[in-house]
């Protein structure tokens, strides 16, 4: 064996390799897999089906969630994306109305819109991922809409401070998508508990798994009784303890159309104990998001925005951007990170894959806008999930991949 062979034998002996998948999530806690197969064995699957004053799994699970946020009703839905539409629905929005939200967002915010009947005003992206505020503010005045459906895309919370002051002053009915800031607050305040309504997922890669499943919140009784119709009551709606009273129900089961999106008492017995262990859960997404990050900060191409005092999130995913690297040196980045065991997801690739797509690839909306400052913010923004099966080790492991990838993309790139 030559010298220069043994040489490139012992560097591809020292290249890092990450071996975890990034779709494993925990097992659910035993309490909650002993709950499921009590459910199991009473067949009473369904959330109505209980004996008179039972509360169900389904109607335990509402209560609890609503204390942990701090508000009088809750629903539990099939899914966070259904969640969104009847929040639509039950907020009053009609065909032809236009609601402000994120460009930068995962698609299934824009389609409630869109299954609504509504007209999408789509917000420029800010350089902290948030939505752009002053672009908010000039678009709630140009349009003249009434409605705002604000995602904390990815667990970045935008200064709730100024969101609240944009929806006093110009009126609008603010829906928050906490699909991905469960847990989270500003100023102490939590998520979800700013807006009008907010919406909740409790899909498998969120801070509860069930697989699927939603919640909606609000404070105003008109919205939940409507939403609790919606989600498939028929006239059952006495059986909701987390719920307006039954005379508000007077009217509004009349003129209130059955979307059925009910959860079951399946889910719901799954996430109970989930919820009791969401602070903690969250925090253990944070230790590991700021090993990551602390590792990533080193690295001269790499920029992370910093994260406001006021926001405590949650790190179940992280986003960076390689704000120096064209087209052709992220693909590589992401391919040779691939190669190595740690999966990212690029935001601003032209063909929509995964669960990322770029505003323009939803072609359904009509009078589709130009956003170059969205774009060239997504064109270098990358995103990874960090599941909690990885350990703190693993965390710094895949830190020190990426940083080693961007450095060898970026020294090749050198004249």
């Amino acid at each position: 064996m030559t010298e220069a062979m043994a040489e490139l034998l012992n560097k591809e002996r020292r290249v890092k390799v990450f071996e975890k998948s990034f779709t494993q999530q925990e097992s659910i806690p035993e309490q909650g897999i002993a709950a499921a197969i009590e459910v199991m064995r009473s067949g009473r699957l369904h959330r109505y089906n209980t004996l008179p004053d039972e509360k169900s799994e389904t109607d335990l699970l509402e209560l609890e969630f609503a204390d942990y946020q701090g508000v009088p009703y809750c629903l539990a839905c099939s899914s966070g994306g259904y969640a969104l539409h009847v929040a639509m629905r039950a907020a009053g929005v009609q065909a032809g109305d236009k609601v402000l939200c994120n460009a930068f967002t995962l698609a299934p915010v824009p389609g409630a819109i869109h299954n609504s009947g509504a007209v999408p005003v789509l917000v420029d992206v800010a350089d902290d991922y948030c939505i752009d505020l002053d672009d908010l503010e000039s678009k709630a005045d140009a349009s003249g809409a009434k409605y705002l459906m604000l995602s904390h895309m990815r667990g970045h919370l935008a200064d709730m401070d100024r969101i609240m002051a944009i929806c006093e002053r110009f009126g609008l009915f603010l829906i928050e998508d906490c699909a991905h800031t469960m847990g989270a607050s500003w100023n102490g305040r939590k998520s979800g508990t700013f807006g009008d309504v907010a919406c909740f997922s409790a899909q498998t890669y969120k801070h509860i798994n069930s697989g699927e499943g939603g919640f909606l919140t609000t404070r105003h009784p008109e919205v939940m009784a409507r939403a609790i119709m919606h989600s498939g009551s028929y006239m059952l709606f006495e059986r909701h303890f987390s719920a307006p009273p039954p005379e508000t129900f007077e009217q509004i089961r009349y003129q209130t159309p059955n979307y059925s999106g009910r959860m079951d008492n399946l889910r719901a017995a799954i996430l109970r104990p989930q919820i009791a262990d969401l602070d903690s859960q969250c925090e253990r997404w944070n230790q590991r998001y700021r090993l990551i990050e602390q590792t990533l900060a080193d690295c001269a191409s790499v920029s992370i925005p910093a994260r406001p005092e006021a926001e405590h999130f949650v790190g179940s995913s992280i986003q960076f951007s390689l704000p120096q690297f064209n087209v052709e040196q992220i693909q590589a980045v992401v391919e040779r990170c691939a190669e190595r065991g740690v999966v990212l997801k690029w935001f601003g690739d032209a063909v929509p894959r995964d669960y990322t797509s770029r505003y323009d690839s939803w072609r359904y909306i009509q009078e589709m806008p130009q956003l170059p400052k969205t774009e060239q913010i997504l064109s270098t923004l990358l995103d990874m999930r960090i599941p909690l099966t990885f350990s703190e080790q693993d965390c710094t492991l895949i830190a020190e991949i990426i940083v080693e990838v961007a450095a060898e993309v970026a020294e090749e790139s050198q004249p």
